[in-house]
């Protein structure tokens, strides 16, 4: 789950229990201060009922103001949207207690024809603190939504950031990022495009060098070939053949690798049988004789990839079998979505990787043509199609596996 997901979240179920506190404790503050009331008017009415019984109206309305209360001559604007929480009836006298719609509460009493509806004027107080706690309430609830925004407004640049990093690792190294704070975060994204800049700089004056390498090698490599051909056959001249073509051989395949490391280079991604992949590496590899490689295909399978890149990768593969096992033919087996090239030989003394790393070669190979760029290509091919490349010896046989 993402940082903003987290945030939305937490947020989510802040406000929902602030809120559900807040109707909690507004509830609560209601029925409290509706109880206080209710006590107050029952006692109230057993000290001003007397007053009333007798008629003694001056000595009443004198106990009401000592009581701070106030008569309220509307009776009929309070009876109509009123709800009755107490009550008390004889055949001579009623006593109420109301609720009106507007949150006052008042005491009706009754006594033959005299009745009266007086309200405390001290309750306004009490409301007045219950709405002061609502608005704090309130106030939190706002403050909550508030650093929320803040947070996922700080957050936001960091989801640019991984996504702009994401994004320049696979090759999209124009990419930077816009600065909207001049917080931590915004130093963080400066940093980001700097380091960005420094790293595109140093990839595309790479990419200019090998590419100016591979073209000035390329010329005087073609020359000498060109010449090569006016030369009368000797020992000389094909020393001279084999040493140009391992040269040309040589520069491609760095040229191939390095555009492979730096993801520049897009894959060419469509769907074609094993047998095609087959055909176009043997097609790469320019051997005479054909039964130098026994080919067997017990069961044919699509293969999703970049062609050329596969074909190079598998015509690595065949040539290293051929170069460096001890008998002829090679077996070349496609199966269950797997492509194994077997050559006789003895098992290799270090782990697959050690190979696979540029330049790198074996002890029992030092005699064999080669600049032990085959694996390593192989192995970044695979790696970029999220194939398996494997190794294992078994009965007599080194076995490489490009598995698909």
């Amino acid at each position: 789950m993402s940082i903003i997901y987290k945030v939305i979240t937490l947020f989510l179920i802040s406000f929902t229990l602030m809120i559900f506190v807040s109707s909690k404790t507004n509830n609560l503050m209601q029925n409290t201060i509706e109880t206080l009331l209710k006590d107050k008017y029952i006692y109230v009415s057993d000290e001003l009922f007397t007053y009333l019984s007798n008629s003694n109206h001056s000595e009443l309305q004198k106990k009401i103001k000592e009581l701070k209360f106030e008569i309220v001559e509307e009776k009929e604007h309070y009876f109509k949207a009123s709800l009755v929480l107490y009550e008390y009836n004889t055949d001579l006298s009623e006593i109420r207690i109301i609720m009106h719609e507007d949150n006052k509460y008042l005491l009706y009493m009754r006594y033959l024809d005299d009745d009266i509806l007086v309200i405390d004027k001290s309750q306004n107080s009490s409301f007045e603190q219950k709405k002061f706690l609502d608005y704090m309430i309130l106030a939190d609830i706002l403050i909550l939504i508030i650093l929320s925004f803040l947070i996922l407004k700080m957050v936001y640049p960091i989801k640019k950031i991984s996504k702009a990093i994401s994004k320049f690792g696979e090759g999209a190294y124009h990419l930077r990022v816009s600065a909207t704070s001049n917080d931590e975060i915004g130093e963080v994204v400066k940093k980001f495009n700097s380091m960005a800049s420094n790293i595109q700089d140093l990839i595309e004056s790479r990419e200019r060098l090998l590419r100016d390498i591979g073209h000035e090698l390329k010329t005087p490599i073609s020359k000498s070939k060109i010449a090569l051909e006016m030369i009368e056959e000797s020992k000389y001249k094909r020393i001279l053949n084999k040493a140009l073509s391992q040269i040309d051989e040589m520069v491609n395949e760095l040229l191939y690798i390095e555009k492979l490391n730096s993801n520049q280079n897009r894959l060419n991604i469509e769907p074609f049988s094993s047998e095609t992949l087959i055909t176009e590496a043997l097609s790469k590899l320019f051997i005479d004789d054909e039964s130098l490689v026994n080919i067997s295909i017990n069961s044919s399978f699509e293969i999703k990839g970049d062609l050329n890149y596969l074909s190079i990768a598998l015509k690595n593969l065949i040539d290293n079998a051929l170069k460096y096992g001890t008998t002829r033919p090679v077996y070349l087996v496609a199966e269950d979505r797997k492509i194994s090239l077997k050559s006789t030989g003895e098992p290799l003394d270090k782990p697959l990787e050690f190979y696979c790393e540029a330049f790198t070669k074996g002890d029992n190979s030092r005699t064999q043509s080669g600049y032990g760029l085959g694996l390593s290509l192989v192995q970044r091919v695979a790696h970029r199609h999220n194939f398996i490349f494997s190794y294992h010896h078994e009965n007599g046989f080194n076995v490489f596996v490009l598995e698909m």
